[in-house]
């Protein structure tokens, strides 16, 4: 009844503003000098030859004006694409914590602020406009990762994006893809890359227009033997799209994206280990395979020259299983049953947003309202699989766990409302709230098993459950925006949510256990900043923020009772926290600057500085009150020269991040290697091209200082333990132009 009483409100919105427009449609026409227009597409010829840049203040269904709003334009950036170097290609975004898990991107792990960055999970992410992950709320991680040779732009929306896209703290991260060619029928490009410890890969893409109608289809494989034993593993993306126009006011989009890889995981770590040799492992049977089906439909209908809608309709229908060896990494792996964890993730939804612009006395203003339905679910098994080394995904008793058996519904219902204010020309308001319904459901067993200090079984037993945890959330922010000139300062106010995950309902693993009353978070963020561009000498965003948690999820360290005392990650709402922080992103044309009218090529220097501070508030914990919020580096500095001339162009990168904790007890180190600290790093990297005619070639070379390091410490796969960063490694791709 609810789902139905918001979608019934969401169409008498739309009615509404419908009518409203054609009132002020008709009540126009008596005036000689106004005219009515059909929309069009405007083709922006231009490229801007920065690395940063801000999202438009309204576009494709949202209002982006006085937020902290950062833009990636792949054709700007000059980078290792073939294997998704994500420290290359997200350079100029303000702050990022970045882990690498594996050498070919194949999972994205960022954080910002002082949030986790286990795969993206604190980030909504998106492709197109639409959801990626397993369960945005339930289960927001993404094993899936866009290509970045596929991609035309990456946009990235701070915590204020929680009004528009959905709750998370840290915001959004939407991954556009590139259109076919636009003014012809057919334009393809392939290419080929190969490069250290066995990488090889191949990208054919090919897309064109056709009567108005504008489509594109995309296959890409990778594989590579990896550079610890244990860490091969192979890759296929496929993805197609077709645009068209039902009529001069209707336009249709639909899309479908396939990938699949299987990894062998070499485990994690202990301190010593990584040392001693950070090459080895200690884990030969461990997998890990990934399935991920999605599709979507859009459509845009543009109802007046000021009244638009945009209704998106998207599903997801994947998989991934874990195989292998969860004990800690401190034991050694005596063969025997390895552990398997199953997940299906299914899910459907739509999101409509509908937009109005007018004109008050002088000022432009714009109004935005859309609804959001969702349901979703999630399978989640886990028992014993094979005794055996290769990656057979099948549980040796699938009628009786050995683990557990759940099943996770999930229903999210959103109404969201914004709007753009002019006060002056120069001063702007951007209001906005959200009311979100959640009900997250679990439906299955566990299995108690308990054994005696001899290792007896002596409890062997399932253990039925059914949970539901239904709650109504409100949301609303306030934005502000003044121009002087050329240069804008903003400011923002936005309440904040994020849910408990599946995962954190119900998990088997010795190395985390999770507080049977865990509840949501909640909080806010505060933005305060100045950006703007001087001509085309230099572009910049500074702000500061302040991003407060009530009741954080975390996780602390705690032991088992004796006689053994082993260590272990508990999660929890651990207490009231707070990250504060300052971001400066700097790209500046050293050429157009102090050598203009010399005929030097053009050199951008990019400056990405972030200054953090993390800090828990109250906890009953004493031990805990006073430490540092765990992921929260003292300083992320990124800093890097870009020259291009002609078809020549290379790109030097520099990173340095400081030391972090992985939990809140802020221990320094641990047998098991769980829990600990992450020292300080840094790490460079170098790409060179260059294009005549159609062909282009691009080597790279990834940690050229050969630095060794590590970004994560994981409680399960790909570890337990510490996971290393890959070593130097070079990579050469041949593109051709068609």
């Amino acid at each position: 009844m609810k789902i139905l009483l918001i979608v019934g409100v969401s169409l008498c919105a739309v009615f509404v503003a419908s009518a409203q427009q054609r009132w002020l449609v008709d009540s126009t026409r008596t005036r000689k000098d106004t005219l009515v227009l059909p929309t069009v597409d405007v083709l922006d010829t231009h490229v801007s030859p920065f690395l940063i840049s801000r999202v438009n203040d309204i576009e494709a269904g949202a209002i982006y004006a006085a937020k902290k709003t950062e833009r990636i334009k792949l054709e700007n950036v000059i980078a290792n694409t073939a294997t998704n170097n994500t420290r290359q290609t997200m350079s100029g975004v303000a702050g990022l914590n970045i882990w690498e898990s594996d050498g070919a991107g194949l999972q994205l792990g960022i954080g910002g602020r002082g949030l986790n960055p286990n795969r993206t999970s604190n980030f909504t992410t998106r492709q197109n406009g639409y959801d990626i992950s397993a369960d945005p709320l339930g289960y927001p991680e993404s094993y899936y990762v866009p290509p970045m040779a596929a991609l035309e732009r990456i946009d990235i929306v701070r915590g204020a994006g929680a009004l528009r896209y959905g709750t998370q703290f840290g915001g959004v991260v939407n991954f556009v893809f590139k259109e076919g060619a636009r003014t012809a029928p057919l334009a393809a490009d392939a290419s080929l890359s190969a490069g250290s410890f066995g990488f090889a890969g191949a990208f054919a893409r090919l897309g064109g227009t056709v009567d108005g109608t504008n489509y594109v289809a995309l296959y890409q494989f990778r594989r590579a033997d990896g550079w610890r034993p244990n860490s091969d593993f192979h890759q296929h993306l496929a993805y197609a799209a077709v645009t068209t126009n039902i009529t001069s006011q209707v336009r249709v989009r639909a899309d479908y994206t396939f990938m699949t890889y299987l990894a062998h995981q070499p485990g994690g770590l202990t301190d010593r280990m990584f040392e001693t040799d950070p090459s080895q492992s200690v884990r030969a049977r461990n997998w890990f395979n990934v399935n991920w089906n999605l599709a979507s439909i859009t459509l845009d209908w543009f109802i007046s020259a000021r009244t638009s809608l945009r209704s998106v309709l998207f599903g997801n229908l994947s998989s991934r299983q874990a195989l292998g060896n969860l004990d800690r990494i401190n034991t050694v792996d005596l063969g025997g049953p390895r552990t398997m964890i199953d997940g299906t993730f299914q899910s459907i939804g739509n999101e409509t947003t509908i937009q109005h612009d007018l004109v008050l006395g002088d000022a432009p203003w714009s109004l935005l309202a859309g609804v959001r339905v969702y349901r979703g679910t999630t399978t989640q098994q886990q028992g014993d699989a094979s005794d055996g080394s290769g990656p057979d995904f099948s549980f040796s008793n699938p009628s009786r766990l050995e683990g557990s058996d759940y099943r996770f519904p999930n229903d999210n219902a959103a109404l969201f409302a914004e709007a753009l204010i002019s006060v002056t020309p120069e001063f702007r308001l951007v209001p906005g709230m959200r009311v979100e319904h959640i009900t997250t459901r679990a439906d299955g067993y566990y299995a108690l098993r308990v054994k005696d200090l001899a290792g007896n079984l002596v409890v062997d037993s399932l253990v039925y459950e059914e949970q539901e945890r239904s709650r109504t959330i409100q949301l609303v922010g306030l934005g502000a925006s003044y121009m002087i000139g050329p240069i804008e300062i903003y400011a923002n106010a936005t309440q904040n949510y994020r849910s408990i995950t599946f995962s954190d309902l119900r998990i088997n693993n010795p190395n985390l256990k999770i507080d049977p009353n865990i509840a949501d978070e909640r909080g806010y963020t505060l933005d305060l900043g100045v950006r703007g561009q001087v001509s085309d000498m230099i572009s910049w965003d500074a702000s500061a923020f302040y991003l407060r948690y009530n009741d954080k999820i975390g996780e602390v360290l705690r032991s088992d009772e004796e006689p053994l005392y082993l260590p272990y990650r508990y999660r929890t709402n651990i207490a009231d926290a707070y990250t504060a922080g300052i971001e400066a992103v700097t790209d500046i044309d050293l050429t157009a600057m102090f050598w203009r009218g010399f005929g030097l090529p053009a050199i951008h220097w990019i400056i990405n500085g972030t200054v953090l501070q993390g800090e828990y508030l109250s906890s009953d914990d004493p031990s805990i009150d006073g430490n540092a919020v765990e992921y929260v580096p003292s300083y992320v500095l990124r800093t890097g020269l870009n020259v291009k001339e002609g078809g020549f162009r290379i790109s030097l990168l520099l990173s340095f991040i400081g030391k972090q904790f992985s939990d809140a007890s802020n221990a320094e180190y641990t047998a098991s290697a769980v829990s600990g600290s992450i020292p300080a790093y840094s790490v460079a990297d170098i790409t060179v091209g260059y294009t005549f005619g159609a062909i282009s070639v691009d080597a790279s070379c990834n940690n050229v200082l050969g630095s060794s390091y590590f970004t994560r410490r994981a409680d399960s796969y790909p570890g337990p333990g510490i996971i290393p960063a890959e070593p130097r490694s070079f990579f050469v791709t041949v593109k051709a132009d068609m």
